[in-house]
C-alpha cells in the first residue's frame, strides 16, 4: 500500500506532536528503502520513527537489517546527535520535509512517498548530499550537488477545497469518478468510496450529475479529509490478498477487516509486514544465488574428475600397447608400426620447438623418442599415477564444496524460522537515568550528565528520600527513594555508586567519600548574586559522609516485568538480583571495547536473552572512561528458579 497525502498530513500531525525536543542517538538500516531512527528524550521515553519510501510512522518494533543501506553511513555522520526540529508536509503532496539542527549545523532529510519514493539528504539550502536513486526525468534532475526539486503540483488542494472547485465537474465530458481523481490527486481507494459513501455511480458523466449529486460528493469529501486529518477517525486494517490499513472506512469492505488502535499502530503492523517479507524474499533469493553457484561448482568438479579419470586410463593404455609393440618386434617409436598402434589409441607423436611430445586426449607428454619402448612406457604410467593424485584432490575440493553447500542450505531452512522482528520494550521512567535496586529492594537513580542530573533532582526528588553526592568534582546526584527507614546497607550502596560514577572512576582515584542529605537541605537556585552551572544545586545543612574504600561496580541482567533488563551498581545487590553478571574496576580497555566483551560472554551463557539488548545498552550502562573486567558469572539468581516461580 502506498500513503496518500490526507493520510500523510495526519501522519506528520501526529509525529511532530510526539517528537519535540526529541534528537536523534542512533540510525538503523533496515533495508534500502527504510530507515529506522532511534529517537531521545532525556525525560521521555525513546520513540522509534520509521522513515521508508512507502512513509513515515513510529514503531514498536526493531526489525534487524535485511539488506545494506547506502544512505545509513552518511546519515549517521550528519544526524547523530542533532534534534529534530520540526516535520512539514509540502502542501498536500506526499513529501515531508524533516529538520535536524544542532551544534551550528542544519539538514533536511526529504522523503518522497510516491512512485518508486525516494530519501534524500540536503544541507539548510536544499543542496542534496546524498539520496537513495538519482532522477533525471523531463520536469526534474536529482543527484548529489544539485538543488533539491520538487515534482510539479497535481490537482487542487485538497485542504483548502471549496464548492466552486467543482463546477468544472458540472460541464465535464469525463466520467466524474475520473475526473475527481486528477482534479484532486486522490487515490483509487479514496475516489470509489467517497462515491460510494455519497450514493453517486462514480462512471456517470459529470456533466449530467445533479446539484444535489455534487453537493454530496463535495460534503462527503470535506467530512472525510476532515476526519482523517483532526484524528476523528476509526482505522481498520483490511486484509484481501494484500494487507491495507485505512484511517475510515470506505463505503463496502471485502475480505478480513480487523480494528486498529490508532492510524499509526495499523501502519506499524501492515507497513512492518510488508519490509519483513520483502527482506526475507531478497535474502532468500541472495541464499538461492548462492546456493546455485555451489551446485554449478560441484557439478563442475565431477565433470573434471571423470575428465581426469578418463585421461589417466588412457595414458595407461598408450603405456600398455608400447609393451605390446615389444612383443611384435618394434623397437622404436619412431617406426611407423608404432604410429598405427598409438593413433589407435587415440595418441600420436608431435614436435613442439624441437622437443618430442606424445599427444593423448589433449595431454601431451615430455618423451625422449630414442629411448627403449619399456623406458617410454615407464614415463606414461607415472604420467598416469599422476593424473590419479590429482582426482583425490579435486575430490577433496569437492567434499569441502559440498560441506559448503549443506551450511548454506541449513541456514537458510533455518532463517526462514528466525523472527526478524523484536518488540521495542517499554521502558520504566528511572531507566532513562543510572539506576539500581539496593540490597533491600530500594530503588536509587542517578543522573548521566548535567541535563539528567537536574531532572533527577527537580523531578523526582521527594520529602523521603535521600540525596546523594560525592565529595569530588564532576560527581552525579544519586536519589535513595522511599529512604527514610532505609537500612545502612542500601545507603552505603547507594554512596559507593555515587563515587563509582563520578570522574574517581575516569581517573582511579581511591579513598573518595560520598555525603547524603535530606531533601528539604538541596535548594534548587543559586544564593542571590551567585551562579549554578546547570545540574547544579546548593546545599544547606550537615552534610552525612560515607567513605568508599574501593572503585568496583558489576554490570548484570536483572527480570523485570516479564523481561530482562540491562543495569549496573554496586557488586553485592546486582549478583543477588541477576541471572548473569561482570565485575569491572577501573583502568585497561576503552568503553566501546569492554561492553562488546561483556556482551559476548553473556551471550555464551543467556544467548536467547542477550541479543535481545544491543551493544548501545551495554555501553550506556557503563561508567565514562576505561575498565577491565574482574570477573564474569550466572548471578544468584538462578533462572530456571525465577521461571519455576513464576509459574508457581
Amino acid at each position: 500500500m502506498t500513503l496518500s497525502g490526507i493520510e500523510l498530513r495526519y501522519l506528520v500531525n501526529q509525529i511532530s506532536e510526539q517528537v519535540q525536543d526529541y534528537y536523534i542517538s542512533n540510525i538503523y538500516g533496515i533495508t534500502k528503502d527504510s530507515i529506522l531512527f532511534k529517537l531521545h528524550h532525556t525525560e521521555k521515553s525513546d520513540l522509534f520513527m520509521m522513515i521508508s519510501t512507502s512513509g513515515v510512522w513510529l514503531t514498536k518494533v526493531k526489525i534487524d537489517q535485511m539488506e545494506p543501506n547506502r544512505l545509513l553511513k552518511r546519515l549517521r555522520s550528519d544526524l547523530l546527535r542533532l534534534k529534530l526540529k520540526k516535520i512539514e508536509q509540502i502542501g498536500a503532496e506526499r513529501i515531508a520535509y524533516f529538520t535536524f539542527e544542532g551544534f551550528g549545523k542544519e539538514f533536511v532529510l526529504v522523503g518522497e512517498f510516491f512512485g518508486d519514493g525516494n530519501i534524500l539528504l540536503c544541507n539548510n539550502d536544499m543542496k542534496i548530499l546524498a539520496l537513495q536513486h538519482s532522477i533525471e526525468v523531463r520536469h526534474r534532475k536529482l543527484s548529489v550537488g544539485l538543488d533539491y526539486v520538487q515534482p510539479p503540483t497535481s490537482g487542487t488542494d485538497i485542504f483548502n477545497i471549496s464548492e466552486s472547485d467543482f463546477e468544472d465537474l458540472k460541464t465535464t465530458d469525463l466520467v466524474c469518478a475520473k475526473w475527481f481523481g486528477r482534479t484532486l490527486g486522490l487515490p483509487k481507494k479514496y475516489v470509489e468510496g467517497i462515491f460510494e459513501i455519497s450514493n453517486v455511480d462514480g462512471k456517470k458523466i459529470g456533466n449530467l450529475l445533479t446539484a444535489e449529486e455534487t453537493k454530496r460528493i463535495f460534503d462527503t469529501t470535506k467530512k472525510i479529509v476532515s476526519d482523517i486529518v483532526s484524528g476523528n477517525h476509526d482505522p481498520i486494517i483490511v486484509r484481501n490478498g494484500k494487507a491495507e490499513v485505512l484511517p475510515v472506512r470506505l463505503g463496502k469492505m471485502e475480505g478480513e477487516v480487523i480494528k486498529a488502535n490508532s492510524f499509526i499502530e495499523g501502519l506499524d503492523t501492515v507497513f512492518t509486514e510488508n519490509i519483513v517479507e520483502k527482506g526475507k524474499s531478497i535474502q532468500s533469493s541472495g541464499s538461492d544465488k548462492k546456493i546455485k553457484e555451489l551446485e554449478t561448482q560441484i557439478s563442475e568438479q565431477e565433470k573434471a574428475i571423470e575428465t581426469v579419470k578418463e585421461r589417466s586410463k588412457n595414458i595407461t593404455n598408450v603405456a600398455n600397447s608400447l609393451f605390446e609393440m615389444v612383443s611384435h618386434g618394434i623397437v622404436s617409436i619412431e617406426d611407423n608400426s608404432a604410429h598405427k598402434i598409438l593413433a589407435n589409441n587415440n595418441a600420436k607423436l608431435i614436435t613442439e620447438k624441437g622437443i618430442p611430445l606424445i599427444v593423448i586426449q589433449d595431454e601431451k607428454i615430455k618423451i625422449n623418442t630414442k629411448a627403449p619402448l619399456q623406458s617410454i612406457a615407464s614415463v606414461l604410467f607415472n604420467e598416469a599415477k599422476k593424473q590419479s593424485g590429482a582426482i583425490k584432490s579435486i575430490q577433496e575440493i569437492k567434499e569441502r564444496t559440498m560441506k559448503k553447500l549443506e551450511k548454506l542450505q541449513n541456514k537458510t531452512e533455518s532463517e526462514k524460522d528466525i523472527t526478524v522482528i523484536s518488540e521495542i520494550r517499554k521502558k520504566n521512567w528511572y531507566e532513562r537515568y543510572r539506576w539500581f535496586f539496593t540490597s533491600d529492594d530500594l530503588l536509587a537513580i542517578g543522573g548521566r550528565d548535567a541535563a539528567s542530573n537536574s531532572a533527577v533532582v527537580r523531578k523526582h526528588l521527594v520529602k523521603n528520600d535521600k540525596i546523594f553526592h560525592g565529595d569530588i568534582f564532576g560527581s552525579p546526584f544519586f536519589i535513595l527513594k522511599e529512604a527514610q527507614n532505609a537500612p545502612d546497607r542500601s545507603m552505603n550502596e547507594v554512596a559507593h555508586a555515587t563515587v563509582c560514577f563520578s570522574r574517581a572512576w575516569k581517573e582511579g582515584m581511591y579513598g573518595v567519600s560520598a555525603f547524603w542529605v535530606n531533601p528539604e537541605q538541596v535548594k534548587k537556585s543559586a544564593p542571590s548574586g551567585e551562579f549554578l552551572p546547570k545540574g547544579s544545586f546548593t546545599i544547606e545543612g550537615q552534610r552525612n559522609f560515607i567513605k568508599s574504600d574501593t572503585l568496583k561496580l558489576a554490570v548484570g541482567i536483572i527480570p523485570q516485568d516479564d523481561d530482562y533488563v540491562l543495569t549496573c551498581g554496586p557488586p553485592d545487590p546486582i549478583k543477588k538480583k541477576s541471572i548473569c553478571y561482570a565485575i569491572i574496576e577501573p583502568h585497561g580497555l576503552e568503553l566501546v571495547d569492554v561492553a562488546k566483551k561483556i556482551r559476548i560472554e553473556f551471550l555464551k551463557m543467556y544467548e536467547d536473552i542477550v541479543k535481545k539488548i544491543n551493544l548501545d545498552e551495554f555501553v550506556r550502562v557503563l561508567p565514562s572512561g576505561k575498565s577491565q573486567i574482574k570477573e564474569i558469572s550466572i548471578g544468584d539468581l538462578d533462572i530456571e528458579k525465577f521461571t519455576d516461580s513464576e509459574l508457581d
